[in-house]
């Protein structure tokens, strides 16, 4: 009996693997000269990469100057700006994410330290209100740089779309 027990647990496991599907996976290319995607669908879940601030005023070459990106909390507004905006192209809203992790690069306005309060103003623009009550799983940590020079806040987020 044990052993015919066993042959038959082992049958429905081998049928319940059979019958897994293949994950789809798609990359999300912004244009063909990057490096990176924006993101990539493994499943039902978008992976996006790290979103940086678009520059609050753009840099003047007639004039010499270069662009201004803002202290943190303009920079978390306007990356989290513009993952919202991928999220849309996708068919999901900020409820749909269900993991973030922000990197905070130290202010020199604050004596190099992290401007915390400066990104949960933003951040609590989108989540955790009367209309988007959703709130993701978070880490935020402070890192010795960002890619670019300028960049105070960094955000990559995980979204699920539901069924």
């Amino acid at each position: 009996m044990k052993i015919k027990a066993l042959v038959m647990a082992g049958v429905m496991i081998a049928s319940a693997c059979a019958a897994q599907t293949q994950v789809v996976v798609k990359h999300l290319q912004p244009n063909e000269k990057s490096p990176i995607a924006n993101g990539v669908w493994a499943g039902d879940t978008l992976y996006l990469s790290g979103q940086l601030a678009s520059p609050v005023t753009p840099a003047d070459a007639t004039k010499g100057t270069p662009a201004v990106y803002g202290d943190t909390k303009t920079q978390a507004l306007s990356a989290l700006q513009k993952i919202q905006a991928l999220l849309k192209e996708q068919g999901l809203d900020m409820k749909d994410v269900v993991k973030m992790t922000v990197f905070l690069a130290g202010d020199p306005a604050q004596g190099g330290k992290l401007d915390f309060a400066g990104l949960q103003a933003s951040y609590t623009q989108f989540f955790g209100t009367k209309e988007q009550p959703n709130k993701p799983a978070r880490s935020a940590m402070q890192v010795a740089a960002l890619a670019a020079p300028w960049a105070l806040v960094e955000i990559e987020v995980i979204a699920v779309r539901g069924k």
